[in-house]
């Protein structure tokens, strides 16, 4: 067994936690709609055709927005397509996943099912074959109170009160030669540039997000997300990335996935701050990482023109459990530039929620570090010191111990979060809280096994799934606890 130390100190503070950290993921794909959050007919679905075992499982996760509708299919959606009476809205083909869409939730319905999820919307607007105009038309529609033709259209279907969508993404992954009408940097730039414009002077309180690198291996990054920048950086507020990883065939390096991760929010926060310069500007650009997941990039079976095919339904085993622990903690140690992210994907599609059409409903095993991060980790990112061994990896020297500590004074909580990403051995932490005074330790949850390949099943839902240890009686100031090896892990104190 080796030996770690751990010194929190409550004084040493990174930032407060955005709530919209905690957000998610709603694309008009495979199943995440059509047999996900919407399935009339089912014996759980309320009036409007929503399951309500999807939605109590979205309330327990308690996210905080649902960016939607794409996604890739977001380049060639019209979203008047998604309004008005069910009966007259066109059934059209989505190039994008090469589907059919019925087009019967649109931006009303998803509206309401967030309300009843007890969540909000990210808006998206398009811009592959949309134009800065049919963005401006979108906004208005939802947030303008009345009066003008799109307003009172969604009045007369239904909805008299605003949406008030507060932020919203221009457009998907342009850089991506993938994407329907993709766009280079600069055409991008000039077109996000006026669709900001216009979306700012319809309503100039919400939030924008311009879109950055779709992942860091992209031939164009990191030079796409100067040139975007310098073309929209006094007009919007945040800067997209999005990153997925999975295993090919060789934990070390999938469970340090999180380096990679960290390295990557860096060189995009240098590549803005070069940019904030290059401006003598005094705004900083924050980041929406508005997708990240495991996601298992393997060649889908082809599914020409069907609606609600099974696309991207990756099974997530114990090990992806904890590898998806490691970059959650490494978005809240990046907290004080990352305020927006987006798990993606929330039903069905590379998801943490899995429905049986018709029928049953589970829990994969990453839902549980994304509610644990996501009830646990409001608060005060702190900075503690953490001295443990190093692993050698591709993405460099990783720590055997990440680790994040948030501090909710307002409830009197310490949480720490801690992933042990060694498969050889456990370790001996050693912890010094002295800066709190007494704590009261009240829970160490983990996730651990002995089959790292176990997943969770509808006939075994409960395959992989945390317990609790043991916590140590009395008032503490400090501790000694073994970390055991392969395993996520949530160590919870009352402060006074």
């Amino acid at each position: 067994m080796k030996n770690a130390r751990m010194v929190v100190e409550k004084n040493f503070k990174l930032s407060e936690v955005d709530p919209k950290l905690f957000s998610s993921f709603i694309e008009h794909i495979g199943r995440a709609v059509y047999t996900g959050i919407y399935e009339p007919g089912h014996k759980t679905a309320d009036e409007q055709g929503f399951r309500q075992d999807v939605i109590d499982l979205v309330k327990d996760l308690n996210v905080t927005l649902v960016r939607y509708p794409g996604g890739n299919f977001l380049s060639g959606y019209n979203w008047v397509d998604g309004i008005g009476p069910k009966e007259d809205r066109p059934v059209r083909l989505d190039l994008a996943w090469h589907t059919i869409e019925p087009n019967e939730i649109g931006i009303d319905e998803f509206v309401d099912w967030a309300k009843k999820a007890n969540t909000a919307v990210m808006g998206a607007v398009n811009m592959g074959t949309g134009t800065p105009r049919s963005a401006g038309e979108l906004l208005e529609y939802c947030n303008f109170p009345g009066g003008t033709y799109w307003s009172d259209l969604r009045i007369k279907n239904g909805h008299k009160e605003p949406h008030n969508i507060k932020t919203w993404c221009i457009g998907n992954e342009m850089d991506g030669p993938w994407q329907i009408c993709h766009l280079d940097a600069v055409d991008y730039g000039k077109k996000a540039l006026e669709t900001a414009k216009i979306m700012k002077w319809i309503d100039n309180s919400i939030e924008l997000v311009v879109c950055g690198s779709s992942h860091s291996l992209m031939p164009t990054y990191p030079e796409w997300d100067r040139i975007v920048l310098e073309h929209t950086y006094e007009a919007v507020d945040y800067l997209s990335l999005h990153r997925y990883y999975e295993n090919f065939d060789n934990n070390k390096e999938f469970l340090a996935s999180f380096l990679d991760m960290d390295n990557f929010i860096r060189s995009v926060c240098a590549t803005a701050d070069y940019v904030k310069a290059l401006k003598r500007s005094k705004k900083t650009m924050y980041l929406s990482f508005d997708e990240w997941n495991i996601w298992y990039q393997k060649k889908q079976k082809e599914h020409p023109w069907q609606q609600a095919p099974e696309i991207l339904e990756d099974q997530y085993s114990l090990l992806d459990a904890i590898t998806f622990g490691g970059l959650a903690i490494t978005l809240l140690n990046n907290s004080d530039r990352v305020k927006i992210a987006c798990l993606a994907q929330l039903v069905n599609t590379i998801a943490p929620i899995f429905t049986e059409k018709g029928g049953r409903i589970i829990k994969q095993s990453i839902y549980y570090p994304f509610r644990d991060i996501s009830k646990f980790g409001r608060g005060t990112v702190l900075k503690p010191i953490v001295i443990a061994p190093a692993i050698e990896t591709s993405y460099g020297d990783a720590t055997m111990l990440p680790t994040s500590v948030v501090y909710n004074e307002e409830a009197g909580e310490l949480n720490v979060f801690c992933v042990n990403i060694s498969e050889e051995e456990d370790l001996l932490l050693n912890m010094d809280l002295r800066s709190f005074g007494d704590l009261e330790m009240v829970e160490h949850i983990i996730l651990n096994g002995d089959d790292l390949h176990a997943v969770n099943t509808f006939d075994q839902p409960d395959i992989v799934k945390p317990s609790n240890l043991p916590v140590k009686d009395g008032k503490v100031d400090s501790l000694e606890m073994v970390i055991p090896k392969v395993s996520w892990n949530v160590i919870r104190f009352k402060t006074k």
